[in-house]
């Protein structure tokens, strides 16, 4: 039982903090869905956007899809992406040298469906496979998607809607789990929401939105033109892309409505690589533009990235360390180490407050059906535990200088949710 105390103290108080940072942030949320009201029906694409000049078309749009052993599933995301009801659209598929069938479906799904393009090329990663898309686009904007997104009709037309002003280089949609067929994707389809309907929503209100997502992320033609390609270098090449897009001048903004289904990982091991992934590329991409970080010269973000280096990466070193201190405590049996009036009232005032957020978040997304994965929550301890151990052993990889690589987790095509596609 001691032992068990002190895991929730140091449970307690990490989500007290972080639940004080994200009621900060409420205020900033609701501001923008204020602001960021849905157009009148029958609106064109490009309505009150940088690209509606009188007489003007709504701007063309280039799908990039990287794929690599993706054949389970490749298939409905190019599928997806082409029953778009955007006006004018190509996809540009790009197998990276896989090892299963995934260029043979690529090839057909060109010769079948309008609009459609498949290429090749020895396996380099998924960054030069973005580079080799984006050299065979024609686009005046790059869709950077996953080969396991499932677009809804309308995810391309919320995305150029996003540019609603000409600092914004760069767009980042509403990534949501589509395969909800194991306790853990439930979770995590729960748990998201605060990453997005309330995090994304305040940082893009903030101007300092950090990272549009690699599964759902829409760039001008004209911003990556002054940024340079994405780096092949990093596992995190969609982080290292918007930090180049701040330092280009312009910031990144929210699409809510812009909505991509893709898998969740569905097992601890994926969910670990996954993690892990994440960790080292926000690790790589803080030691290549680390001038970046605290510097007011590119507004809130600057500042914002010191806090984000922080609470992401001495936040996890902080949380692991009180732990191993608190359970040594315990079970020397020292009855001080945790009083129990102590830990009541850090449970006591930041489950309340974490369960309210998670609410907060839930509606802001529209989507209370998510609700009826809360008996999931108890998790939660475990699943902070964890990402606390994947920084550290991020920490330990870069350390090392370990190799960089794809590490993707497997795929299982579950597909749970309705999408908005005709089958």
């Amino acid at each position: 039982m001691p032992v068990l105390t002190a895991v929730a103290v140091v449970f307690g108080a990490t989500m007290l903090v972080v639940g004080i940072v994200r009621l900060l942030m409420v205020p900033f949320a609701i501001v923008f869905e204020a602001r960021h009201r849905p157009p009148p029906p029958g609106s064109p694409p490009h309505a009150g956007t940088i690209f509606d000049h009188p007489g003007s078309a709504p701007p063309s749009i280039s799908v990039i899809v990287p794929a690599y052993n993706e054949g389970v599933v490749v298939q409905n995301c190019v599928r997806s992406i082409a029953r778009s009801r955007y006006p004018d659209f190509e996809v540009v598929c790009v197998d990276d040298g896989s090892s299963d069938d995934t260029y043979a479906q690529l090839q057909a799904l060109a010769a079948e469906l309008p609009g459609v393009q498949a290429y090749t090329q020895a396996n380099r990663g998924k960054g030069a496979a973005l580079n080799c898309g984006i050299d065979h686009a024609l686009g005046d904007i790059l869709v950077l998607v996953d080969a396991d997104g499932m677009f809804g009709p309308d995810t391309l037309t919320e995305m150029v809607r996003a540019f609603t002003d000409e600092r914004i280089g760069a767009v980042c949609g509403d990534d949501r789990t589509v395969n909800l067929d194991r306790v853990q994707t439930r979770f995590l389809a729960l748990i998201n929401h605060v990453g997005t309907g309330l995090m994304r929503r305040a940082l893009s209100a903030m101007h300092c939105l950090p990272i549009v997502s690699g599964n759902t992320g829409a760039f001008r033609r004209d911003v990556l033109e002054r940024t340079g390609p994405l780096n092949e270098d990093t596992v995190g090449e969609d982080l290292e892309l918007t930090w180049r897009v701040y330092r280009a001048g312009y910031r990144a903004a929210f699409a809510p409505r812009a909505l991509v289904h893709a898998e969740s990982p569905s097992t601890l091991p994926d969910l670990w690589k996954q993690r892990v992934r994440w960790a080292r590329g926000l690790l790589q991409t803080v030691r290549l533009h680390y001038d970046l970080t605290g510097n007011p010269r590119y507004g809130p973000f600057g500042p914002y990235l010191a806090f984000n280096l922080f609470s992401q990466v001495l936040g996890p070193v902080i949380q692991v360390a009180a732990l191993v201190v608190f359970v040594a405590l315990a079970l020397l049996g020292d009855p001080s180490a945790v009083p129990a009036t102590f830990w009541q009232v850090l449970l006591f005032l930041s489950l309340p407050l974490t369960v309210a957020l998670l609410v907060l978040a839930v509606f802001l997304d529209r989507a209370p059906g998510d609700l009826r994965h809360a008996w999931t929550l108890p998790l939660w301890p475990f699943f902070s535990t964890v990402m606390s151990l994947v920084m550290l052993r991020a920490i330990w990889l870069e350390l090392r200088g370990a190799e960089n690589r794809w590490n993707k987790m497997d795929r299982s095509g579950t597909i749970s949710v309705d999408t908005g596609q005709d089958s």
